[in-house]
């Protein structure tokens, strides 16, 4: 019976159609353009309230601009099913909004079976500007809330147009030094659901439609400078030369091969710059970067130390000297086993069959597992195992399917929170 009510009250394909009319809303013939605190995200986040209409819920925007709409339940315990409806500039039409509209038509039907009044208070949370695509800073809304936001750092952002984030949020009505107080909001929280297109291509190859998120990668990020010397490149001898492209180059297969070691760990050097920089002279500075990501914090650090042997050995080969600087660092953020089983059941009694898998990309999940609350993941298929690009698009029976098992996680959540 309890089966049947949630079947009937759940439409998915409702989702998928209102998708589609945010698509058309806020996007052009070059993808979405949903960039957080800009007029056309302003325009999506008035569309996303609209779903809410009929529902009694209450509607919040936070000190951060993170907007929740709240179903109290009769327990002051805290389900939040949580997304983001900004996108990178041509992005893709899923990423981000699908976990929005999806939590939407979850609190539909919850609202629907309990008559307004749910075993626990359930609430859907937009995060603002998990993308960073403005001011290169991901994840502001959500680790605004998890007390990870820097905010001497937040301070000195600008984005290409020479406007400061303290200036951006000012105009959407936000205050960059009140917005840790959002961490309030998740004083009650008991468990935390997001559900999110792959954005790679496990699920493709594997020909599966979902899959259970194990927790995101952590990432270690440097700037590695190999120092040579400049020397004409037709005088100098090849046994003579202190070539710090030489040196820097050798990275490259070296790196494939320490994330093979390391299981499911992945290395990118993603920029290479040279000095003189000119095709008659030996390279004297080569700086390259290299970004690191694994879920084990001990496998992290594995990986970072046989690159940093690496690189000493290879400019010693070369004759050049070596020197690191840290980016950027994040620590692993591991989901709850609970929620993960609970998740997997949920995808088997969905589409028959699951997956574990690892989040390469970060997400505002892992600023919610960083707070100590009990998060998971689910991933739907990527067709081309592409996203960021206009071209991002999933199956609309696998978007059916996702929002269908988001569902039944949320129902076993409850369940599990009641139970704990």
């Amino acid at each position: 019976m309890h089966n049947c009510v949630m079947t009937n009250a759940l439409n998915s394909r409702r989702t998928i159609e209102e998708l589609k009319a945010l698509r058309a809303l806020t996007g052009d013939e070059n993808g979405a353009q949903r960039v957080a605190f800009t007029p056309v995200w302003v325009k999506a986040r008035k569309f996303l309230r609209q779903r809410f209409d009929g529902l009694p819920v209450e509607i919040a925007e936070d000190a951060a601009g993170n907007l929740w709409a709240t179903l109290r339940g009769d327990s002051e315990k805290e389900l939040l099913i949580g997304g983001h409806i900004d996108s990178v500039p041509n992005g893709g039409w899923l990423d981000g909004c699908l976990n929005t509209l999806a939590g939407v038509e979850v609190l539909r039907r919850i609202s629907a079976q309990y008559h307004g009044k749910p075993p626990v208070t359930v609430r859907v949370v937009d995060w603002a500007d998990e993308e960073g695509a403005r001011f290169g800073k991901s994840l502001f809304g959500s680790s605004a809330c998890s007390g990870n936001l820097d905010l001497d750092e937040a301070r000195g952002l600008v984005d290409q147009d020479g406007i400061k984030l303290p200036d951006a949020l000012k105009e959407v009505g936000i205050d960059l030094q009140k917005v840790k107080d959002c961490g309030k909001e998740r004083k009650n929280a008991a468990a935390y659901l997001e559900l999110h297109i792959e954005q790679g291509p496990v699920l493709l190859d594997l020909d599966l439609p979902l899959g259970a998120v194990l927790g995101t990668f952590g990432v270690e990020r440097h700037a590695i400078t190999f120092r040579g010397q400049a020397a004409h490149s037709g005088s100098t001898p090849m046994d003579r030369r202190k070539d710090a492209f030489f040196a820097a180059a050798r990275m490259s297969p070296e790196i494939y091969e320490i994330a093979k070691r390391s299981g499911m760990g992945v290395c990118t050097i993603g920029s290479c710059t040279t000095k003189p920089g000119i095709v008659t002279s030996v390279v004297a500075d080569c700086r390259i970067t290299l970004d690191q990501r694994h879920l084990e914090a001990d496998k992290l650090a594995t990986m970072h130390a046989e690159a940093r042997a690496a690189s000493e050995r290879f400019a010693r080969e070369a004759g050049c000297a070596v020197e690191w600087e840290r980016l950027w660092h994040i620590a692993p953020a591991p989901f709850d086993p609970d929620l993960i089983s609970l998740c997997d059941e949920a995808i088997k009694e969905t589409c028959g069959v699951s997956h574990r898998l690892p989040s390469g990309p970060l997400h505002d999940a892992a600023e919610m597992c960083m707070a100590g609350v009990p998060t998971v993941m689910m991933f739907t298929q990527s067709l081309h195992g592409i996203s960021h690009n206009k071209i991002e698009d999933t199956k609309e029976e696998h978007l059916a399917q996702s929002v269908e098992a988001l569902d039944k996680l949320a129902d076993k959540t409850m369940a599990w929170i009641v139970a704990g």
